[in-house]
């Protein structure tokens, strides 16, 4: 049985009976949680860039509210019961960036926010996010390289739309758009990686494991 490099987990003295083991008898939920984050982001990443009308934004508000936001959360809790921090930690609390986004969007218009400050106050929020998943990549540099690549793309895709944003600059809210495309690739992509791996019952696709 390989060790468990999780952030905080300290290996046993001894075998540990399989009934003992936290969550053992759970599916791993990662690839789910990976799953839903990777296409809300991918839809909403797509119209950031400018490579669909801004006008079809409203079409990801389902996908934020039951896939990259309920799903996601699931995929957190379940995490939770696998006793697994790192992955409770980022998948409670991106499901709920996505249920807090659909909410923000779908009523943003009922606020009775000046339309001079709508972009400074979304900004902030975005940019506390960046703020969040920057402290989130330094623990996943003992998760693995796949995992990795998402958080530090993710922190310069909030980054980059939170300042765009808050500047109203749309170049930069576009480069945020690539660059969340490139985000969801990877989340996609460790996604996979979790989900042949059981499947073939060995590891399929290279995640360089910490």
């Amino acid at each position: 049985m390989p060790a468990d490099t999780r952030p905080g987990h300290r290996e046993p003295d001894g075998p540990v009976p399989a009934d003992r083991v936290p969550g053992a008898h759970l599916a791993d939920p990662a690839p789910l949680g990976l799953a839903a984050f990777a296409l809300t982001t991918f839809f909403l990443s797509f119209v950031n860039a400018g490579f669909v009308p801004a006008s079809v934004e409203p079409v990801v508000f389902g996908l934020a509210l039951a896939y990259g936001g309920a799903a996601q959360f699931a995929a957190g809790m379940w995490e939770f019961a696998k006793g697994n921090t790192f992955g409770a930690t980022a998948f409670t609390s991106y499901g709920a960036f996505w249920l807090s986004f659909w909410w923000l969007t779908a009523h943003l218009g009922g606020y009775g926010i000046p339309a001079g400050d709508v972009g400074k106050g979304v900004g902030l929020y975005l940019i506390a996010w960046g703020i969040f998943t920057a402290y989130m990549t330094v623990a996943a540099t003992r998760v693995s390289g796949a995992v990795l690549a998402v958080f530090a793309l993710l922190t310069i895709t909030f980054l980059l739309l939170g300042i765009g944003d808050m500047t109203t600059t749309e170049g930069i809210t576009k480069a945020g758009g690539y660059v969340g495309v490139l985000t969801a690739l990877a989340a996609w992509y460790a996604s996979f990686a979790g989900v042949v791996a059981f499947t073939f019952k060995r590891a399929v696709l290279p995640t360089a494991p910490r």
